[in-house]
């Protein structure tokens, strides 16, 4: 069985892609858009999400994977500048039983923190305002 399917171009984060559904934007060019997760597994867990209609890393070509990976880490580098985690998880599902819940290529970029537990991935939603902060903070680090 293969982990490529049909692409859904009516997914949330396709959506969210052409605007057609809200997201607190941390930066947006013509590779990806980020922005906050709102169902955070830590405070200041945000995704990085290639413009380009892939399922996922497999389906994703090899220039937007090259360029994509460009922006996941200029993300990461900002989110340690402005929320001085101990650490940062950088991580993307290919498929349903390895975690993925929406299929279009997205990575997370998680901040940790020594002794915090990680929450459960697509667990409770997030206070809008507090994500709004930390993504303010973030948006700062990267200018």
């Amino acid at each position: 069985m293969s982990l490529s399917g049909t692409y859904d171009d009516q997914n949330i984060f396709a959506k969210i892609i052409s605007g057609d559904a809200p997201a607190i934007k941390i930066f947006e060019d013509d590779v990806a858009v980020a922005f906050m997760d709102i169902f955070p597994q830590s405070p200041g867990h945000c995704l990085v999400v290639p413009k380009e209609p892939a399922r996922n890393l497999l389906d994703l070509s090899d220039d937007m994977a090259a360029a994509a990976i460009q922006r996941v880490k200029a993300l990461a580098k900002a989110v340690e500048t402005a929320l001085e985690p101990d650490g940062i998880v950088v991580t993307q599902f290919n498929g349903a039983p390895a975690g993925q819940t929406v299929f279009h290529i997205h990575f997370h970029v998680i901040p940790r923190w020594e002794g915090e537990p990680l929450g459960r991935h697509g667990g409770g939603q997030a206070d809008m305002d507090e994500l709004k902060a930390q993504a303010d903070k973030i948006k700062a680090a990267l200018a």
